[in-house]
């Protein structure tokens, strides 16, 4: 009986978790923010494009390796892995063809970052979303 109990317990606790987590949203500076596809996104995350839509030049954020929301977005956005990512970057900064993105070790330093800089995209959980940021892409 107890053990039924903690199984329906843990089940209960695992269902209310998935429930309470938002979805993860890439998010820009309003004064430059665009509307993007998956396809632009996706450009923009591995350096294809180095602009918006709107000509304006994009600067890109990340989270840190390992944060959950990181995953996340990657996992739906560019199909890689943290590890994969490092060693995409890690190439193109070799390379010369891109500087690597700003990392932050917090959603809160991320958006600050984001909402201070034209052109700026990075992604936080949509439960985030202020209006110092708009949302450019929800995956």
């Amino acid at each position: 009986m107890k053990m039924l109990k903690r199984t329906l317990l843990a089940i209960s606790l695992a269902s209310f978790t998935q429930v309470s987590l938002a979805a993860v949203v890439m998010i820009g500076n309003p004064a430059t923010a665009d509307q993007l596809t998956k396809k632009q996104a996706q450009s923009i995350y591995l350096a294809k494009s180095k602009k918006l839509p709107s000509g304006a030049s994009v600067v890109i954020n990340e989270l840190s390796p390992g944060d959950p929301i990181r995953s996340e977005f990657h996992e739906k956005v560019t199909g890689k892995s943290d590890a994969q990512l490092k060693s995409y970057w890690s190439r193109l900064v070799f390379t010369g063809k891109a500087a690597a993105p700003a990392e932050h070790g917090s959603a809160t330093a991320l958006k600050a970052a984001v909402a201070s800089t034209p052109g700026a995209v990075g992604y936080i959980d949509e439960a985030d979303v202020d209006g110092s940021v708009a949302v450019l892409f929800k995956p």
